[in-house]
């Protein structure tokens, strides 16, 4: 394992500094990251008279290192100046030899070496373990090593004190044994010491520790729990030099005012609780870091949005306005600068926060953790100017309660906005059950609502008022009835601004016979179309013709009674009943309330016959109706005193009865007959004769 140990330039007066002597010997610790560069010698000059290599020369620039071995090996170290005029010579004390007594020098080199690059050392090639001044060999033989051996190692810059010659070099250790150091030890070092702060853009400057401002008040405290990072025994000093971080000297103690340009120095130091003389007490890591402003600039924003439907409110999304420049920030909203001070009632919603016109508090946190505080003022953009609007259409004929409205006329708003139609506010908010025909809407009386919406997607909701101006018919414009032949007026009535009659006629009045009639009745732009009918009476019907001796019964159904009787169509009488009528053929007339032509009936009044004797004497043997044979229906049917029938006289007897019933005279008595047809008109008028018969049978 190999241990590299950089020494930087510096100037350390020997007035200030004791690193020159073997007494207070730095430690040499493996992962040191030790920074020096002699200059001057100790307070005791120990090389002088030291029967070394280096004692004609003595002491110059030099320093003491002390090295402890870890682990058994061969030991070997490599020392290059940075400077073209040093000469650095060196030599080697020990094992475990104290600074009063030190004895001879193991190794010993005081060569003459030269040069930028030109090393001294110890290697694995070189035999020689000393040489002397003059000598051009700069390397002696390695050193075979124990755990737990200490050594001391002089160095010492052969350039004149008075000289201004000084160099830092670099000293890297080899061969295959390691060298003490709590920084390498997992027992005592078990976690990585963490370096404060980030990695600065060049990487070979020193790292970069967030402050937020400059200068501001720093507690460097506050980083040493992260350096340490949980390592026992370790704790940490801040400096403003090198060399007081390397001698811990000039510790910054109490906060200060910190600023982005200087550099600043930290020195992790071990402490071993068992053993205060352990040499490892004194190893020491030191680092750099500066302080970078991590401050943001931010700035007031505002926000403009819709104010829909005038509802006092809007939506914003606070985490849109323009309040910072700066990348990588989180931001925490709040409704007033009481409640940002105190942490509390934070918006939870930014990217939905509802709120009337106002102001939000942004407190704008940097990625490294630096925060700033600013306003979001919340306006509103003009309202979206509306007006209600009525809309009348006539009734449809086909629905008269209901209109067909042209939505796109509602006068609401001005032609750059755009519409959108719904049934009910609620829908015109949601943008649900959208009217999709608003140019042919058909609807009864009501309500409709239009979304509208300007260039800037603001909308208000506005209320249109359907009205379906119904139909307006005339009250004195009614159905008639009327005889067939006749004709009547029609008067559709006034208060109508024009007429037009299915005739053509365009009056208020028409004359017309029997049939069916629309007028169209303007009221306003609306037309209602009125039917009318113009009925024929319904004729009486002669029911039923009852003859009797001289006497004839017409019954009638139908019409509108009253109805009136005549024989002749002249004289007219109240009464259905004809009498003293003698045997023959009348017409009889009937007419109802109406007075229309009357109706007519031809009918026979025959003779009457009321004895029969069938004897066979050719005389008055037989009742004989066939002279009626020419009605329809025509029928005789015969009875007895108890009304039954006996006998049927028809087309198939010859309409006649010749007293008997199946060929048995029939006792000497009276008989009751009805002689039923039907007259040979267009409503076959039932006539019934009624008579009696006496019929004598000889014994």
């Amino acid at each position: 394992m190999r241990k590299i140990l950089l020494f930087t330039l510096l100037y350390i007066s020997h007035f200030l500094y004791s690193q020159q002597d073997c007494a207070t010997a730095l430690a040499v610790c493996g992962n040191s990251n030790l920074t020096y560069s002699p200059s001057g010698y100790g307070n005791i000059k120990e090389m002088v008279n030291s029967g070394t290599c280096i004692d004609t020369s003595g002491e110059h620039n030099s320093i003491w290192y002390k090295i402890t071995i870890a682990t058994a090996g061969t030991l070997t170290f490599n020392l290059v100046p940075n400077n073209p005029d040093a000469d650095y010579d060196w030599a080697i004390f020990g094992p475990n030899v104290s600074c009063g007594s030190l004895g001879a020098a193991i190794r010993c080199n005081a060569a003459t070496v030269i040069g930028v690059g030109a090393a001294t050392g110890l290697n694995m090639t070189s035999t020689i373990t000393n040489a002397i001044g003059g000598s051009t060999t700069p390397y002696c033989r390695y050193l075979n090593v124990l755990p737990g051996e200490t050594y001391y190692l002089f160095i010492d810059n052969w350039v004149s004190s008075t000289s201004s010659t000084t160099a830092p070099f670099s000293l890297t250790w080899g061969g295959t044994a390691t060298l003490a150091s709590p920084f390498t030890d997992p027992t005592i070092q078990p976690n990585p010491f963490m370096p404060p702060g980030i990695p600065a853009a060049n990487p070979a400057d020193p790292r970069e520790v967030i402050i937020c401002g400059n200068p501001v008040i720093f507690d460097f405290t506050t980083l040493s729990a992260g350096i340490v990072n949980g390592n026992p025994g370790f704790s940490v000093s801040y400096h403003t030099s090198a060399n007081d971080a390397l001698t811990v000297n000039n510790p910054i103690t109490a906060p200060t005012l910190v600023n982005t340009t200087t550099v600043y120095y930290y020195s992790i130091s071990y402490t071993d609780p068992a053993n205060p003389n352990s040499p490892l007490n004194r190893c020491k890591q030191t680092g750099t870091f500066k302080f970078k402003d991590g401050s943001i600039t931010v700035k007031n924003a505002t926000l403009i949005e819709c104010n829909n439907n005038n509802a006092g409110t809007a939506l914003f999304d606070l985490t849109t306005a323009d309040v910072t420049a700066a990348t990588g920030t989180s931001k925490k909203y709040y409704s007033s600068m009481f409640d940002l001070n105190a942490g509390v009632n934070e918006i939870t919603n930014p990217h939905a926060f509802i709120s009337a016109e106002g102001d939000v508090y942004v407190k704008v946190i940097s990625e490294y953790g630096c925060s700033a505080v600013t306003k979001i003022t919340l306006k509103f953009h003009p309202v979206v100017v509306v007006h209600e609007a009525t809309l009348t259409e006539c009734f449809l004929e086909s629905n008269p309660s209901t209109g067909s409205f042209n939505l796109a006329n509602a006068p609401v708003t001005t032609p750059d906005n755009t519409k959108q139609y719904y049934p009910s506010e609620a829908d015109a908010i949601s943008q649900t059950n959208e009217i999709l025909n608003p140019m042919t809407y058909i609807a009864p009386s009501g309500v409709v609502y239009i979304r509208v919406t300007n260039s800037r997607g603001c909308y208000a909701v506005v209320k249109v008022t359907l009205i379906v101006t119904p139909p307006k018919y005339s009250g004195v414009l009614k159905d008639k009835t009327i005889c067939m032949e006749n004709k009547t007026i029609l008067d559709a009535g006034p208060g109508f601004k024009s007429y037009q009659w299915s005739t053509g006629e365009t009056t208020q009045t028409v004359t017309v016979g029997v049939g069916v009639y629309w007028v169209k009745l303007k009221t306003g732009e609306c037309f209602t179309t009125q039917t009318v009918k113009v009925m024929p009476s319904e004729l009486p019907v002669i029911s039923d013709i009852e003859i009797g001796n001289n006497t004839v019964t017409v019954s009638v159904i139908g019409g509108t009674p009253p109805y009136k009787y005549s024989l002749d169509n002249i004289v007219w009488q109240d009464s259905n009943v004809f009498t003293n009528l003698p045997r023959g053929e009348y017409k009889i007339y009937v007419k109802d309330d109406y007075n229309c032509t009357p109706i007519k009936v031809e009918i026979v009044v025959p003779n009457l016959v009321n004895v029969i004797t069938p004897n066979a004497d050719g005389v008055n043997d037989v009742i004989d109706y066939s002279a009626l044979s020419g009605k329809q229906n025509l029928v005789i049917n015969i009875f007895d005193r108890y009304g039954t029938k006996i006998h049927q006289a028809d087309k198939l007897n010859g309409y006649k009865w010749d007293g008997t019933v199946s060929g048995r005279r029939v006792p000497t008595g009276t008989y009751w007959y009805s002689v039923l047809w039907n007259e040979n008109n267009t409503k076959n008028t039932p006539v019934k004769f009624t008579g009696w018969v006496l019929v004598k049978n000889r014994e």
